[in-house]
């Protein structure tokens, strides 16, 4: 599991940082936003502030012993605010959406983090819109947001920014090779009366996708061919295409006949398909 440092503003606007392994990906495909999704205490200040102001930060932290030992330290429950972070090792820094807005009040971000989510929490899944910070939770509990039993929560949280090392993001834009890849920790999610549990970040080993997975050129120009009534693809552009999984073809094929549309084309050929290539790499970027 991935170890992460949620930061909140606590009801003084002062940042807090709560040690997390339970945070994954919810939405990744098919929405207009990508969230993740949080469990943690009801009566954790991570979860009392992201009910009183809906706003938090998600911070991944590298493997180092020292930043491990920090988490497990942030960890601990029943610290305030003010206790907890006051000899905090992190250095806490202005985020992209503090910056943008000025006016507006958002938790710090992690600066040794080699990526941080700025997130927002979706209120108004399952109806917990209605949601507030109480001593005592009582039934009926949502299903899957806000409060979801007698001491649990869950939140989804809508990513707003994504915030990444340079070297990291322009290893991902230009080619993943192993010596580029962030040091992560691995969070067994084990812990006993003494002690948590983690792997040191070895090496990642790089499996290439098999040739034979690719589909073939007869199988592509059939797609292409029944996408649509007026925009057409030649030979030569469908060949740049062989490489997508199959799964994927007709969502690409629509990109693609999307643009064209908007560009007046009605034939794509290589040179098309290489400005198409070109706006998804920018658009990236």
């Amino acid at each position: 599991m991935p170890t992460t440092e949620i930061g909140t503003l606590d009801e003084n606007g002062n940042t807090n940082l709560g040690s997390y392994s339970l945070c994954f990906p919810y939405y990744i495909a098919g929405r207009d936003y990508h969230a993740m999704i949080l469990c943690c205490r009801n009566s954790s200040n991570t979860a009392k502030n992201i009910l009183r102001t809906g706003k938090c930060s998600i911070n991944f932290i590298p493997d180092d012993k020292k930043y491990f030992k920090e988490a497990v330290r942030l960890g601990y429950p029943g610290e305030t605010t003010e206790e907890k972070m006051k000899e905090c090792i992190f250095t806490l820094v202005e985020g992209k959406r503090a910056r943008e807005d000025i006016d507006g009040k958002y938790p710090k971000i992690v600066k040794e983090a080699f990526q941080v989510f700025e997130c927002t929490w979706v209120r108004e899944l399952d109806n917990a819109q209605d949601d507030k910070v109480q001593d005592e939770y009582l039934p009926p509990y949502h299903d899957f947001n806000g409060i979801t039993s007698e001491h649990g929560a869950h939140f989804i949280l809508k990513i707003d920014n994504i915030l990444m090392k340079d070297k990291y993001h322009k290893a991902i834009i230009d080619g993943a090779k192993a010596s580029m890849f962030p040091h992560v920790p691995v969070d067994y999610g084990y812990r006993d009366s003494k002690y948590f549990w983690y792997s040191r970040s070895k090496k990642p080993i790089a499996e290439p996708i098999p040739s034979s997975k690719g589909i073939s050129l007869d199988t592509v120009k059939y797609a292409a061919s029944r996408i649509d009534d007026k925009v057409k693809f030649t030979d030569e552009a469908c060949k740049m295409l062989i490489k997508v999984p199959r799964v994927f073809l007709n969502t690409v094929l629509k990109g693609c006949v999307a643009w064209a549309k908007e560009n007046n084309v009605e034939l794509i050929t290589e040179k098309e398909m290489a400005i198409i290539n070109d706006k998804r790499n920018k658009e990236k970027k």
